[in-house]
């Protein structure tokens, strides 16, 4: 467990990568509920780069078979704080903006695409 990342994953550094060359110019680390990946301050825009087993996608969660409800109060508990740190943001003028890893994985340039429209429509 000590070797699992949760900052600078390849997924978040793809997706960085990705903004970047949009020209999209972002914050890391800004002290906001839920620690946001990317902070863009001027759009209020905070985004999240979801890791498929620890935040519970439905498409590719596997728990495992091997101390079960260890596992599933573990998921369950990260799915509702997510919820939680969602609502404090946005009560607080923020958009959330959530990415699941496979996506990222799959297209980053397409989940750049998407938080581009969202960043410049806030702007």
């Amino acid at each position: 467990m000590r070797r699992v990342k949760s900052r600078n994953t390849s997924c978040e550094l793809r997706l960085r990568s990705a903004l970047h060359r949009r020209g999209l110019r972002y914050s890391l680390r800004r002290k906001l509920p839920g620690s946001p990946d990317i902070v863009f301050v001027r759009a209020g825009v905070a985004v999240f780069v979801d890791g498929c087993f620890w935040h519970g996608c439905p498409k590719h969660c596997r728990r495992p078979a091997s101390n079960r409800s260890y596992w599933n109060q573990k998921i369950d508990r990260n799915v509702a704080r997510d919820e939680r740190v969602s609502k404090e943001l946005r009560a607080m003028g923020w958009r959330v903006v959530r990415v699941w890893e496979h996506d990222v994985k799959a297209s980053p340039a397409r989940c750049a695409a998407r938080i581009e429209r969202i960043v410049r429509a806030r702007a």
